[in-house]
């Protein structure tokens, strides 16, 4: 493993943040640390990067002790680029300068070509001498991203590196970075509270609540495959309805009955995902439209059940319902999501 944290705890005086927190990242992953703003994930990436002392704990990158109480290697002696939130580029500096800013070790000639290197692979080229009041945030973006990238770290950490960005600009940027990323070959963490980022650029994601990471897996398995109700709330839209237990795998909800596994007692909790559920004008079950969001391609239907609970279902736009509508549903769902309902 490139990057292994065991076991860290950090404290801002008596105020606990990270406690009892692990994973580990294999070299060429891009992990994210994602959850609520004020849970922690930055300070978890100031520890990784040697901003931060850590109470308790340890973190080793290839191998190597980098962090544990009484063990504190500088940040520059640790092989780790860092994005800041706010770029944080040298107004003074050229484009050029600023990618070349952590190379002042290597040769004029060396320094100069892995700059061309990188402006290259950041779509660039053409900006090198301007200054970063003179491009765009997407640019100046790319630009701190080149500098961390430029001595050749073993990790890369970011930290809500999209947060000033306009939405469309944001999207866009992050599947951007993520092949730039892949293409240096490098390793990075990125920390951010906003899932489509996450989704879109990390092979792996850990979901972070109260300085504990919830749960550490891909993308699919966090949606599809919740460990606990948090990473089912927190991931994604959804809704849940009670359910009974029919006996065996089954599980019988208001729309039916569904084959899954069972948190066992006799109370349950089903999770319905807004692609669980299908608008079918066949369908004998009808259900009111009571809300719709238009995303475009699709809309998101919130509908009332006839027990007055309420699903949401996306379905394809052309399908436009107005509320208070009655239209047809049926369940299409892969993977059953249960829980015990909460106290």
């Amino acid at each position: 493993m490139l990057l292994e944290v065991e076991n860290l705890r950090h404290a801002f005086g008596d105020q606990e943040v990270v406690r009892g927190l692990g994973f580990s990242l294999a070299r060429g992953v891009i992990g994210c640390l994602l959850g609520p703003s004020g849970g922690g994930k930055t300070t978890v990436l100031r520890c990784i990067a040697g901003f931060e002392p850590v109470q308790e704990g340890v973190i080793r990158l290839s191998g190597r002790e980098v962090s544990a109480p009484g063990v504190m290697v500088p940040p520059e002696k640790r092989r780790v680029g860092m994005v800041f939130q706010d770029y944080a580029l040298f107004p003074h500096l050229a484009v050029a300068d600023n990618i070349a800013f952590g190379l002042h070790a290597a040769a004029p000639r060396e320094r100069a070509a892995r700059v061309r290197e990188l402006a290259r692979l950041v779509g660039l080229s053409a900006a090198l001498d301007k200054y970063p009041h003179e491009i765009s945030g997407g640019q100046q973006q790319r630009v701190a991203l080149a500098r961390a990238l430029a001595p050749r770290p073993e990790l890369l950490l970011l930290d809500e590196p999209f947060s000033n960005l306009d939405v469309d600009l944001r999207e866009r940027l992050s599947l951007e970075v993520r092949e730039i990323i892949k293409a240096s070959g490098a390793t990075a963490v990125l920390v951010t509270h906003d899932q489509q980022e996450a989704f879109s650029m990390a092979d792996e994601v850990g979901i972070l609540h109260q300085g504990r990471i919830q749960q550490w897996d891909s993308p699919y398995n966090l949606y599809h495959r919740p460990a606990n109700r948090f990473v089912a709330d927190f991931v994604g839209q959804g809704a849940f309805l009670p359910a009974k237990a029919l006996g065996g795998r089954r599980l019988e909800i208001e729309l039916g009955v569904l084959e899954g596994d069972s948190p066992g007692g006799p109370e349950v909790e089903v999770l319905l995902r807004p692609d669980d559920v299908v608008h079918d004008d066949a369908a004998p079950t009808q259900a009111e439209v009571v809300h719709k969001a238009f995303r475009g391609a699709e809309i998101l239907y919130t509908l009332r059940l006839a027990s007055g609970r309420k699903v949401l279902a996306l379905v394809p736009s052309h399908h436009n319902h107005a509320l208070g509508e009655k239209i047809g549903i049926r369940l299409d769902v892969d993977h059953v999501v249960a829980f015990r309902p909460e106290s």
